[in-house]
């Protein structure tokens, strides 16, 4: 195994048991977690501080020995340690130039160069074991995606569930409030998450697992909260896996990453102001069509990923 010291800022705390340490793992790499003075590689995430006043990851005795690395967000790198490697990975709505980095994980579709991946964040918490990754984890919705049930169609016993919807919310930012009024005004919506219960104080201490719940609902109103193009979470696969029709909000690239006949896509039924939505959800042949359709049309491969990251932490201990 090739030791290689890496600190993660702004990162969620269980970013040790996602996808890119994994790989690291398989590709013969052992992490030493260390602060950010002495690492090789810095992965900056999206939940780094933005505030230049508040650098609490950061110990104080350090905090004056910063350079920038733009829109207001540091990184510690001191005069006497070689200036390591900035990685930025995002699971959020940003683009890959948010952060000034060497390379960059990120969703956006189109950008050219060797020192961006697109990795959508489905692919963060899918079953790779078969291609030889084990080590990422999906605590919240209870397993990991299943890559072989999403390329194969979603199947009729959606149809016997309860025709109710689930979403599972922290906020009701537009127009996410507008998607779900949308659907309540045709079938009954179950409501979970802290915008709708105050004691949840986050995804993480809920108590609930999203793949359990999902069981006793036809449909999940999973809308992304932006739009822009590649910007495709693990909302959609995990409605479809749990035996769910997904409803969601998003852009008509999304094509890129899954088959568009196999869910409900509410951005194009804006300008009609949702109308199309009842045709649909009270109309038996029409929600047949979508049991005969699978999320996936070809099976997605961990490969090109590798690669990209192995450049990465070549480049970071030579």
């Amino acid at each position: 195994m090739t030791a290689i010291r890496v600190s993660a800022v702004g990162l969620p705390s269980d970013y040790k048991t996602s996808l890119v340490p994994a790989i690291c793992q398989n590709l013969g790499y052992q992490i030493e977690w260390v602060e950010p003075k002495k690492c090789d590689l810095m992965i900056i995430g999206s939940f780094h501080n933005l505030g230049k006043k508040k650098l609490a990851w950061c110990p104080k005795p350090l905090r004056p020995l910063v350079k920038s690395l733009g829109d207001g967000i540091q990184a510690i790198i001191p005069a006497s340690h070689k200036q390591a490697l900035i990685l930025f990975q995002t699971g959020e709505n940003l683009r890959h130039d948010f952060v000034s980095n060497d390379y960059a994980l990120t969703f956006d579709l189109g950008v050219s160069g060797p020192h961006h991946f697109r990795m959508p964040y489905w692919m963060e918490v899918a079953d790779w074991s078969a291609q030889g990754v084990t080590g990422n984890t999906n605590p919240r919705y209870g397993k990991l995606l299943d890559i072989n049930r999403l390329l194969q169609p979603l199947g009729n016993d959606f149809l016997m569930r309860p025709q109710k919807a689930a979403i599972f919310a922290s906020h009701l930012r537009e127009p996410r409030g507008t998607l779900l009024n949308a659907v309540k005004s045709q079938i009954e919506v179950v409501e979970f998450g802290k915008s709708f219960n105050p004691l949840i104080k986050n995804h993480s201490e809920s108590g609930l697992i999203k793949f359990d719940e999902l069981q006793a609902f036809a449909f999940n109103l999973c809308p992304e909260n932006g739009m822009h193009p590649g910007y495709y979470t693990e909302k959609i696969p995990e409605a479809f896996m749990a035996g769910c029709l997904p409803i969601t909000w998003a852009d008509e690239n999304v094509k890129a990453d899954f088959n568009p006949n196999a869910f409900i896509n509410l951005a194009p039924m804006a300008i009609s102001h949702f109308t199309k939505l009842g045709e649909i959800l009270h109309s038996k042949e029409a929600l047949a069509t979508y049991a005969e359709q699978p999320l996936l049309l070809a099976r997605p491969s961990i490969e090109p990923l590798k690669k990209f990251i192995k450049q990465i932490l070549e480049s970071a201990t030579s």
